[in-house]
């Protein structure tokens, strides 16, 4: 068999979003790499993902398509920025535009922030809204939490929690180091809160929406006796209950780096790449390897960086 041929995509990258793209590829199997003039590099499944700190974002490898389609919400088939552009296959139409998800009010929507981050909560948050709360966060103009900067998002998600109904369920580093060794993995803990922040607003019969995180049904199972309308769908952000819930999630994230930053006198980083092992490997030094049980999710591949610091 021949090798796979490779292919190379390059897209810009706003400044804001920089933080998001790395959180979302830090869920996945890849070892991040220091770079010259880079913010990060992610390297697997045959992927080489850089993004530099001009913005310029280049994915090469064997099947970059797929690799977009997963780990980022940028579109698979057109590049943006310098005018590159991805290969285009043959008998491969463009992917259309996510269709606007028309769901009668009340509608319940949640989201989660915190999981591709090393240091730091996992948080997920539910909004309730019927019509008039619906109109209330299209006058506020909501929109997903990626696309706005810390400031926007701290303040806006103030805003939110006077203006609907909203449930957030938090994990401090403590508590999600006892509970994550009770699960599988990441996506069955995550289904937990996401059904203990819905149930706590939902009623039966109501729609629910949530930003799709896997697809082997666990968010329905855990919702368990509920009986709801439930619709899963990647980039769930698109309705504005959702978009809502994520702004939230990030705000109550946000709170909490700053009081872990507070408490271990150290600023910690977002994310999952280099500048976060040499905080950690500072905060080991400092007060012990047991210290990290309380500012970072120790599964995480940083832990062994940080101990082969040390």
């Amino acid at each position: 068999m021949g090798m796979m041929p490779q292919e190379t995509y390059v897209a810009k990258i706003p400044r804001p979003e920089f933080d998001a793209l790395e959180r979302r590829i830090a869920t996945g199997p890849f070892e991040f790499k220091s770079v010259p003039y880079a913010v990060f590099s992610a390297r697997g499944e045959g992927i080489v993902a850089t993004l530099y700190s001009s913005g310029k974002f280049v994915v090469q490898g064997g099947s970059v398509p797929t690799f977009l389609a997963r780990w980022t919400d940028l579109d698979p088939v057109s590049s943006s920025g310098d005018g590159a552009r991805a290969p285009a296959k043959k008998g491969k139409s463009k992917r259309t535009a996510d269709e606007p998800l028309d769901l009668a009010p009340p509608v319940t929507g949640s989201d989660e922030a915190g999981k591709g981050d090393y240091f730091g909560p996992l948080v997920v948050a539910a909004v309730r809204v019927d019509d008039a709360g619906l109109e209330r966060l299209k006058e506020l103009r909501v929109a997903d939490s990626k696309t706005l900067t810390d400031a926007r998002a701290l303040k806006l998600g103030a805003i939110l929690r006077e203006a609907v109904p909203f449930a957030v369920r938090r994990l401090d580093p403590t508590e999600y180091n006892e509970r994550y060794p009770t699960y599988s993995g990441l996506n069955p803990l995550l289904a937990d809160l996401h059904a203990e922040a819905i149930g706590e607003l939902a009623a039966e019969g109501e729609n629910i929406v949530v930003d799709q995180f896997e697809k082997r049904g666990l968010v329905k199972r855990a919702l368990g006796p509920l009986s709801a309308r439930l619709t899963e769908v990647p980039r769930a952000e698109r309705h504005p209950v959702v978009a809502a819930a994520s702004i939230i999630a990030r705000q109550e994230f946000l709170l909490g780096m700053a009081e872990l930053s507070d408490s271990f006198g150290h600023a910690l980083h977002k994310g999952a790449g280099p500048p976060v092992d040499e905080v950690g490997a500072r905060i080991v030094r400092e007060e012990g390897e047991d210290a990290l049980t309380g500012v970072a999710k120790l599964h995480f591949k940083n832990t062994s960086k940080i101990r082969a610091r040390i």
